[in-house]
């Protein structure tokens, strides 16, 4: 365990300092389920309270502690997380978990300030990789800036290790979330020689006439999308109708669920996008799930969803909460951990393959290891394709690596220019 004396001494010290609810572990959540992007944004929901209701029914909690879940609808609407979160900092929260890039630029400052750790799983902003600088926000697995280079890894290699003069259109959700990756492809679009056309899609995405119309006047060699919700859904469609090759159409993974290739019937067959860790019900964890949750008339929602992307999602994001939770017990030598023990955890988190295979999840997601210098996981990804026929994603790749090299030099820029503007002097809590 990476774990200092001077943490352990000061154990005892931080409990009596931050408040801590009275024998439970309170893992509340910032999700949405209504609005735009209520599609995408309820299966994971399900998957991520699922897997807590699991653990408190199979296992009686973490460490004997029960966990006590609430929910706070954000609609992903960045005035309404903020104020999720407002509604939430003094009720003894462990973790926050924004489900929205923009939530959480707006609330990295804020968990500073009130020491609660925040993970924002494969979104965000992506210098928090940074530990010396953002003590309290976590990204692993993965950021979008790992996402845009792993997709640019694959076309390499898909091209015999060049891209020199090909055309790709970066679609993306005009917000935060969408602009994110724009800087790396940018400067991967200089290192490999091909030409970068970016177009933005404005929020929620339902509109996307003029776009498309673009791209089929551009013939671009490949379509890459950042988008979430409707827009997906939309994309997918308008790119079926110009009879885009959908093999060269390539989404994030929030562009890459059941919901946004459904609705375009045998139109999404062949499309791609990146894959964070495994999918479909092959995993024991799902057993445990239908009988301790769904069979006992527990669940989140219908159960219909198990075994989807976005519900994966959830349960994965919820399942290395709950490991960051275990391990902030095994620091600090109690059950009943507070928020400034938590982020210890999620510091000091160790996600392994035998561990992974423990937890029901062989094979699901890259093992990983956090450190001070590294709070983003390894940002690798796999490539998955819609099979329209079978109605299922088949993965093509093994896990691929992004450039983290150049990633690195971005994260540096950035975070140092944040710790510059806000008066922080960088360095490990440990």
């Amino acid at each position: 365990m990476k774990i200092t004396r001077l943490i352990a001494k000061i154990a005892v010290a931080v409990t009596v300092a931050m408040p801590v609810h009275a024998q439970d572990l309170h893992f509340p959540t910032m999700h949405y389920r209504t609005g735009p992007f209520a599609a995408n944004g309820i299966p994971f929901a399900d998957g991520f309270q699922d897997y807590l209701t699991l653990i408190n029914e199979r296992d009686g909690g973490i460490g004997g502690l029960p966990i006590r879940m609430t929910e706070c609808e954000t609609a992903y609407n960045t005035e309404r997380g903020v104020e999720c979160y407002q509604s939430i900092r003094d009720d003894d929260p462990l973790i926050v978990h924004p489900l929205s890039t923009g939530i959480t630029y707006q609330l990295i400052p804020r968990t500073m300030e009130d020491r609660i750790p925040m993970h924002t799983i494969g979104y965000g902003r992506t210098s928090v990789i940074n530990g010396e600088v953002f003590n309290w926000t976590f990204n692993y697995p993965g950021t979008h800036p790992d996402g845009a280079s792993v997709i640019i890894n694959y076309l390499l290699d898909e091209n015999d290790g060049s891209l020199e003069g090909k055309k790709i259109v970066m679609l993306y959700h005009n917000s935060a979330f969408g602009r994110e990756p724009l800087p790396t492809l940018e400067r991967l679009s200089e290192l490999y020689n091909f030409e970068l056309l970016n177009i933005a899609v404005d929020s929620p995405g339902q509109e996307q006439g003029s776009q498309w119309l673009q791209i089929r006047r551009e013939r671009p060699d490949y379509v890459l999308m950042w988008g979430w919700g409707v827009m997906n859904t939309v994309a997918i469609q308008e790119a079926a109708n110009i009879r885009f090759n959908m093999n060269n159409f390539i989404g994030v993974y929030w562009s890459g669920s059941e919901q946004d290739v459904l609705p375009a019937g045998d139109g999404a067959h062949g499309y791609r996008s990146l894959a964070m860790h495994g999918t479909g019900r092959d995993y024991p964890i799902y057993e445990d799930i239908q009988k301790y949750v769904v069979d006992a008339g527990l669940a989140a929602g219908q159960g219909d969803q198990i075994g989807t992307v976005l519900y994966s999602r959830g349960l994965y994001d919820a399942m290395l909460a709950v490991e960051a939770a275990r391990t902030a017990q095994e620091i600090h030598g109690v059950a009943q951990i507070n928020s400034v023990m938590m982020r210890d955890g999620m510091a000091n988190l160790v996600i392994t393959e035998e561990r992974m295979e423990e937890l029901g999840l062989p094979n699901f997601a890259p093992a990983f290891e956090v450190t001070c210098q590294n709070h983003g996981g390894t940002g690798q990804a796999m490539i998955q394709e819609w099979d329209a026929n079978a109605q299922k994603w088949n993965l093509l790749t093994d896990w691929i690596m992004p450039d983290r090299e150049l990633i690195m030099e971005m994260v540096m820029e950035d975070s140092q220019a944040f710790a510059a503007e806000n008066n922080i002097t960088p360095g490990c809590m440990e």
